[in-house]
């Protein structure tokens, strides 16, 4: 594994097996347990880099799918890889497109060698390929690269899952022996759904490829969240202490405490910049939906526990406005406010495992989540 992308760990919580580490990649040192904002088109949408920095965040994600058909990966390479492309001099990840195996089941066909997509927005058909998604994603030049994959359905037959394991295996070899460019790191990633024996599989025949970092897929894709932790009970000790794990795809600020404290380390989800697009924030006072009439006349801070720039300048009144008005404005401040709360959750567990309390921190967010009122 090249020196760039070492993983130290910084301290482990005695209570639970959270741990705090910091891992080196090319164009930063990323404190985990860390959120990654998506930013799938190579924007996260629409909030600036700055703004991104200003937050806290560390690395973002972009998807391979997505800019593999618009603008495509040569002119992404040809305008300096993405991170001089979107004026980012941070950490970025890119998914493999195997996240849209799942999401865009009615628009591909699959087989052994390959994944045949029909363009949502043309019809025209993309080839992906291991040794295609390794080769875009080189183009786009990310620190980190992901494997490509099948991400089942959770509630398929485990004859199905299984096969879903060994293709996701296979294909895993194949993305490293495409895999050139040294300054990149391939993470492979665990499939298996809910099952533990084949998650064991699945890990048995990743690991010995003996990639930087490893994923863990296949969940949040509808299985209740009960399923999710007891899978990440009996799964994360299945992999290597030194490296990075990432939980893909997840979510929910109190998922993300409840992996934290099952030993996950990286996180992503669309769900702060979506919801924020949907006039809905996450706040210490928990969930303000602010298009509710209530907050017509209502002059105080959408968060009082919040120093991100929307909750220090703008009222909960004037954000209801931009949303009822149809105002761009309106999206842009409630994405900047969830990300800095969920970076806010981040580095509070970050202090949480550094004090050896992670255990009281899970209680107490637990607590808040039950006293505050669920707007309709």
């Amino acid at each position: 594994m090249p020196t760039d992308f070492q993983f130290t760990l910084q301290a482990t919580d005695s209570g639970t097996a959270g741990r705090m580490g910091l891992w080196q990649t090319p164009h930063g040192v990323i404190e985990t347990p860390a959120f990654m904002p998506v930013g799938t088109k190579a924007t996260v949408k629409g909030v600036w880099p700055s703004q991104l920095k200003a937050i806290g965040v560390q690395k973002i994600l972009a998807n391979t799918y997505h800019l593999a058909l618009r603008p495509g990966p040569e002119v992404v390479r040809d305008l300096g890889g993405l991170h001089r492309m979107m004026n980012w001099d941070g950490p970025i990840l890119t998914d493999s497109g195997g996240f849209q195996v799942f999401s865009l089941a009615e628009l591909r066909q699959i087989n052994d060698e390959q994944v045949v997509f029909k363009s949502h927005i043309d019809g025209s058909l993309l080839q992906l390929s291991p040794e295609k998604a390794v080769a875009i994603q080189e183009d786009l030049g990310a620190d980190c690269i992901m494997c490509l994959d099948e991400c089942p359905p959770h509630d398929v037959s485990r004859e199905r899952m299984r096969a879903a394991v060994e293709r996701t295996t296979a294909w895993a070899r194949r993305c490293r022996d495409a895999q050139k460019r040294p300054d990149q790191a391939l993470f492979g990633i665990l499939q298996g759904g809910t099952d533990r024996a084949l998650r064991e599989y699945s890990a048995q025949g990743l690991l010995p490829i003996e990639f930087p970092g490893y994923a863990i897929g296949g969940l949040s894709v509808g299985e209740e969240p009960v399923e999710m932790y007891d899978t990440l009970d009996f799964t994360v000790p299945m992999l290597p202490v030194n490296k990075p794990r990432y939980l893909m795809g997840v979510g929910r600020p109190i998922d993300i405490i409840e992996a934290v404290c099952r030993g996950v380390d990286l996180f992503d989800c669309v769900m702060p910049t979506r919801n924020a697009r949907n006039a809905t924030a996450f706040t210490s006072v928990g969930a303000v939906k602010l298009r509710n009439k209530k907050h017509m006349r209502d002059q105080s801070p959408l968060d009082p526990e919040c120093q991100c720039p929307t909750c220090t300048q703008f009222s909960r009144g004037y954000l209801r406005h931009l949303f009822q008005s149809g105002e761009m404005l309106g999206p842009m401040l409630l994405s900047v406010h969830n990300l800095a709360f969920y970076q806010r959750i981040v580095r509070e567990l970050r202090t949480a495992i550094h004090q050896n309390r992670l255990n009281e921190y899970r209680a107490a967010f637990k607590r808040s989540l039950e006293s505050c009122p669920v707007e309709p």
